[in-house]
């Protein structure tokens, strides 16, 4: 027996909303089947959890839809894996390039934060030294 999902149930497995998973649908990352009268309800496969679960994963990565688009699809096609693995890494060699990017302009204002931070706590104490003491 095959296993099916109603968007309800994605929805609360991945802590979605269900606009979210129809949006994810657009995108053509999600294709379920349609039941009911005039197809209004959507079901979703193992197939398509499985999916779900790649394209959250490649979110948090910070890959864009359609970056993660791209490399789930390679997987459904029964291409060889060293190409598809050739493809991620490529991927993520460019988005850790960027975090990295990211990291050292954060260090640069962390430091200049301190350096603020010191110089008015050394204007602070030359202020107060030259209040009167009662």
């Amino acid at each position: 027996m095959l296993t099916s999902y109603t968007i309800s149930d994605l929805a609360k497995e991945f802590d979605l909303t269900t606009r979210a998973i129809r949006f994810y649908e657009d995108m053509g990352l999600l294709q379920p089947e349609r039941s009911g009268t005039g197809g209004r309800n959507r079901v979703y496969s193992a197939r398509d959890r499985a999916r779900l679960r790649l394209t959250l994963r490649a979110k948090r990565l910070g890959l864009s839809l359609s970056e993660a688009k791209e490399i789930i699809d390679m997987y459904d096609s029964p291409r060889d894996t060293g190409v598809q693995l050739r493809k991620f890494l490529d991927v993520l060699a460019v988005h850790r390039k960027q975090l990295e990017g990211q990291m050292a302009d954060l260090q640069v204002t962390l430091e200049e934060v301190r350096e603020q931070e010191k110089e008015a706590r050394s204007l602070l104490k030359k202020s107060e030294s030259k209040m009167p003491h009662n």
